[in-house]
């Protein structure tokens, strides 16, 4: 049995319409929201009894989405979100984008900080870290073709 594909990354966080917001910003589109709760969402997760509203954010080609979840019960218990770029375990995600410093600009306005710097990786990409939303590491990348 071979894999089909990454169905999508998962990204906890405090303020849902924020997020939203950003990733709407950056350009992704709201694929829907929804509430999760029950006892068959409890045995996927572990957790048990949960309440969790999500949004699914899906990329413009369709294929990549984020699934944004804001935890009601039970209440987040960690927070890696200020975590420096070499912790372990997930970290960021990376977008593509037609020019870096334009997306800059706008994400910019929505609170997103540039972690070091605009960089050139030989003649194929620049790339940078930004972090969004409540301190959510992201990478950008602009193929140079």
């Amino acid at each position: 049995m071979a894999l089909k594909r990454m169905d999508n990354v998962g990204i906890v966080v405090d303020d849902l319409g924020a997020a939203i917001d950003f990733f709407r910003e950056l350009g992704l589109e709201l694929e829907g929201r929804a509430t999760i709760e029950g006892e068959w969402a409890g045995r996927v997760t572990g957790l048990g009894d949960q309440h969790v509203e999500i949004a699914m954010m899906r990329t413009p080609d369709g294929h990549g989405r984020l699934e944004l979840s804001r935890f009601l019960k039970p209440p987040a218990v960690a927070d890696h979100r200020n975590a420096p770029v070499n912790a372990l375990g997930y970290l960021r995600v990376m977008f593509a984008v037609d020019d870096i410093d334009e997306t800059l600009e706008r994400l910019r306005d929505r609170g997103a900080q540039l972690v070091g710097e605009v960089v050139r990786y030989k003649d194929v990409y620049r790339l940078c870290y930004i972090r969004g939303p409540e301190g959510l590491l992201i990478g950008l990348a602009q193929e140079l073709s």
